[in-house]
């Protein structure tokens, strides 16, 4: 990767941290106005429900496709990283490419479900569920990248960051 690209790919992921950092400080501020409203003012009010679910859920999948690394990615390794270099690598290929295909094939239903959501908005906030399901996309396209990359690095032997591979 060259110099240019790496600074962009830098900058683009610390975009996608400071997303991640603005829907944790969402969440928390709408968790700490739905408890003041409901037990000091004692009129609960569901929006803030709604924000931090949205908030969650949207943390999790953007985080998990846009901030988390590959080597950051809880695992249970401990019979692959007893394993000999060769069998890492055609584990990583072969799981690799399951998590491509499972994306891959589901991607056009996905696609369905989310263009056909556009007819539906969230009770309190009336934001068109396409919006907000499309994080979802992002995700599994990432998805498909990332593990295409490991399946790339297996094939050719290439290491990669934390140690996997060859």
């Amino acid at each position: 990767m060259t110099s240019l690209a790496r600074r962009v790919a830098g900058w683009a992921r610390r975009r996608a941290e400071d997303v991640l950092a603005a829907l944790l400080a969402a969440m928390f501020v709408a968790f700490v106005i739905q408890i003041v409203m409901r037990y000091v003012v004692n009129a609960p009010v569901g929006w803030t429900t709604e924000v931090s679910t949205l908030a969650w859920v949207w943390g999790i999948l953007w985080g998990a496709a846009l901030v988390l690394t590959d080597e950051e990615e809880i695992r249970f390794d401990i019979l692959y990283a007893a394993a000999p270099a060769p069998l890492r690598r055609l584990c990583d290929a072969i799981t690799g490419a399951v998590v491509v295909a499972v994306f891959g094939w589901s991607l056009p239903a996905v696609w369905d479900y989310v263009t056909f959501m556009r007819v539906e908005k969230s009770a309190y906030l009336g934001i068109r569920f396409d919006w907000l399901y499309s994080v979802y996309l992002v995700f599994a396209v990432a998805m498909i990248i990332r593990h295409g990359v490991i399946v790339w690095r297996a094939a050719t032997g290439r290491r990669h960051g934390g140690g996997r591979g060859a």
